[in-house]
């Protein structure tokens, strides 16, 4: 470490950066084997045997759940619920010195309903969507406690390099678990293993890597003292909403703040739902079109791809946004969005194409989120990190409805999966002009904290 590394007021100590970016790499392996992968396949495929391929599960009003729309609905439901808790969580962080012990209480408890998926079988596919609702939204909130650590223990000129770090060890870990656990599925029937308790097996293992590689970081991040001391006349509980009310006035406050988290809303909304509609875009147009049926081992390997390679797109823009700065780093990765979806709407016709498109995808997506939560990082006043993160992580995860319902209605209106891949360009361009009018030096001044270069004057 460089003398510009060292501790700093108990920041930018190495081995609690490391046990910091261990949680990446163990948390990863939920939304990899469990969200991304496995799941929704697996529980779709035990709604079918108990009601038939689309048959009504329950009605409920206007509301119908049948075999097919189960797990999506189910992600779906999971998602809204975290819009409402976790700001709410994030402000109880910020009034105590649980912020550690709620990571590690939401932490496990989404290990523990992780785990019980193993006992997922025919006739419980209710069981399960009950299990993966309540352990996304412990996720999630796990995660609020988890990025509000970032401004505790670095300094601002740090911020980049550790942030984009836990998103490459992310990336890798969970890709190499999914990695595993594809081939194990896969090969299962050699060893005399049927393939639905092979997918039991591999959600088990994400819930296992998870809490497993978690303890490292338990193991090393400190307890802090609260830097907001409780109202005498509230409670924890009382506190939690009058704070998320408090939060958004100070958000009135720090207009260059609320003006970056309003583009980033538009700029993620657009990388979230690129991500979610790659698999239907890229099996519609490279072999429904034509007729064929989409090979499962394609999609797959795109995904694997895509994790393996963020590893080396968030290490890259790391350095890109050293020498540029981070906000013009962030605008170059939306240019390579911009490109991307300008791509696969007018010139993607083969795989081998579609392997290239992927690379690039990779390559961005690492960039772009790494150092959109470092940027953010340093606009939040102390004391206030959990809050704000809480309503970072509703405007990444409580906002990707709308690019999928644009996508949507554009395909019922066109019938072309290439018009509604082109119209997320408006997400990408809308994020890029606000970003661009968004003042971040004020922003990080008007919050109290240190430019980068000033912060590394000072150590």
């Amino acid at each position: 470490m460089s003398k510009n590394q060292v501790a700093v007021n108990g920041k930018n100590d190495p081995r609690e950066i490391f046990g910091w970016v261990v949680y990446d790499w163990a948390n990863s392996a939920f939304s990899t084997t469990v969200v991304a992968a496995l799941f929704g396949e697996y529980l779709t495929r035990l709604a079918q045997g108990s009601v038939g391929e689309n048959g009504i599960i329950f009605a409920f009003g206007p509301l119908l759940v049948t075999a097919k729309s189960l797990a999506p609905l189910t992600i779906g439901l999971s998602v809204f619920l975290q819009v409402f808790a976790l700001p709410t969580l994030g402000a109880l962080g910020d009034y105590s010195t649980l912020k550690k012990r709620l990571m590690i209480l939401f932490c496990y408890l989404g290990v523990g309903a992780t785990c019980l998926l193993f006992f997922l079988t025919p006739g419980r596919h209710l069981f399960g969507a009950g299990l993966l609702i309540f352990a996304n939204v412990c996720f999630g909130a796990a995660i609020v406690f988890y990025n509000s650590f970032l401004p505790d223990i670095t300094t601002e000129d740090q911020r980049d390099r550790v942030s984009s770090r836990g998103f490459a060890w992310g990336y890798l870990g969970g890709a190499l678990l999914l990695a595993l656990n594809l081939a194990f599925v896969f090969t299962a029937s050699r060893f005399g293993i049927s393939a639905g308790m092979a997918v039991r097996i591999s959600l088990l293992s994400a819930g296992v890597w998870w809490g497993g590689f978690a303890l490292i970081t338990f193991s090393r991040l400190k307890v802090r003292p609260a830097v907001r001391e409780l109202p005498a006349n509230h409670s924890y509980f009382t506190i939690a909403f009058a704070e998320l009310f408090s939060t958004f006035r100070e958000l009135r406050r720090l207009r260059e703040t609320f003006k970056y988290l309003i583009g980033y809303l538009f700029y993620n909304d657009g990388i979230q739902t690129v991500i979610a509609v790659a698999g239907v875009f890229l099996g519609q147009e490279l072999f429904g079109a034509r007729g064929l049926e989409t090979p499962p081992s394609f999609l797959l390997g795109i995904l694997l791809l895509v994790q393996f390679i963020a590893f080396f797109g968030a290490l890259g823009f790391e350095r890109l946004a050293r020498l540029v700065g981070t906000k013009r780093a962030i605008i170059v990765s939306l240019m390579g969005w911009v490109g991307i979806v300008t791509y696969a709407y007018g010139f993607l016709r083969t795989v081998t194409e579609a392997w290239i498109l992927a690379v690039f995808i990779a390559l961005v997506l690492g960039g772009s989120q790494a150092l959109s939560r470092s940027l953010f990082s340093q606009m939040i006043p102390r004391g206030r990190e959990a809050s704000f993160f809480g309503l970072y992580e509703i405007s990444e995860r409580g906002t990707s409805w709308l690019g999928p319902i644009v996508f949507a209605q554009v395909v019922a209106y066109t019938d072309s999966y290439r018009q509604a891949i082109l119209s997320l360009i408006v997400f990408f361009v809308v994020g890029t002009i606000i970003l661009l009018l968004t003042d971040t030096k004020r922003a990080i001044h008007d919050a109290g904290n240190l430019l980068p270069a000033e912060a590394a004057r000072q150590t």
